[in-house]
């Protein structure tokens, strides 16, 4: 099997625009960084700039986002930028913020893949690590569960089950490359429902989203125009691609049905437990 190896930013690359969930200002500056660096964000706006790893166990809360957390400071929303990197195929990154939330953009992946061929990819000299599960893992609830299987590649099979009339049933499945994750996956948007807006709004939530980075639904109709008519289980494929790239590169076949932040967590959290004791 022919060797890869591990990839940084040829050059830094910066971005501002406000967060989708606090509605804040952030200026946003990703960096080439050391082979083995893995993913690091750094609050530039905090004493000291404190940083923060992209790995499982600095998962603090998965409502309506991931948040990570440490040395007492903590990124929010970071599962956008993240499905970018692992798909664009970036090991090593120090991302400064001067928020604690990446922009929203429009909602997507997109532009932040355009923003890692904007300013290039480099190769390093260092083998890429590439975790090749073993056994099989799940997280299960009622009629809800995500599992992953060995698997030969990366690939992600999803089911959606939601009673808005415009949604329904929706299944997707994809084998993963960069050329895919382009054209079917990076510019799906967040989805929301009107009914959830102001709750979240008096939750402090949602305050930089609208209907441009946002696909928002009402009762019988939809307020946005959608960019795929299976817009929503496209971004629920895409937020699994940056959940689980807190495990770095993995190969695996995942399949979920009606899932979201919070077992993906759980499930990158079961991997990373099992394959740090066959480390030891």
């Amino acid at each position: 099997m022919q060797q890869t190896y591990q990839q940084t930013l040829a050059a830094p690359v910066s971005y501002s625009g406000i967060g989708l969930h606090s509605g804040k200002n952030v200026n946003m500056c990703m960096l080439p960084a050391e082979v083995d660096t893995g993913i690091v964000f750094i609050r530039t706006d905090l004493p000291d700039n404190p940083e923060i790893s992209a790995k499982p166990a600095n998962v603090s809360s998965t409502l309506k986002a991931t948040t990570l957390s440490e040395n007492g400071a903590e990124v929010f929303t970071v599962e956008h930028l993240m499905a970018a990197l692992s798909m664009m195929g970036i090991d090593n990154c120090r991302i400064e913020m001067d928020s604690p939330e990446p922009p929203v953009t429009d909602g997507s992946s997109g532009v932040f893949a355009d923003l890692i061929l904007e300013a290039g990819r480099k190769t390093q000299a260092a083998p890429r690590k590439v975790y090749a599960l073993d056994r099989a893992f799940a997280v299960h609830q009622d009629d809800r569960y995500i599992c992953v299987l060995p698997y030969d590649g990366y690939r992600i099979s999803f089911t959606s089950i939601n009673p808005h009339p415009l949604l329904g049933t929706q299944y997707y499945d994809i084998e993963l490359t960069e050329e895919n994750f382009l054209k079917e996956i990076a510019t799906a948007r967040t989805v929301a429902f009107m009914h959830e807006v102001e709750q979240m709004k008096k939750m402090g939530l949602g305050l930089g989203g609208n209907t441009d980075n946002v696909v928002v639904f009402d009762n019988t109709g939809i307020l946005s125009e959608t960019r795929f008519d299976n817009e929503l289980i496209r971004h629920k494929i895409l937020d699994v691609i940056g959940d689980l790239y807190l495990l770095g590169h993995i190969k695996a076949h995942v399949v979920a049905v009606k899932t979201g932040h919070a077992f993906n967590a759980e499930l990158a959290r079961q991997i990373e437990n099992y394959r740090s004791k066959g480390e030891k």
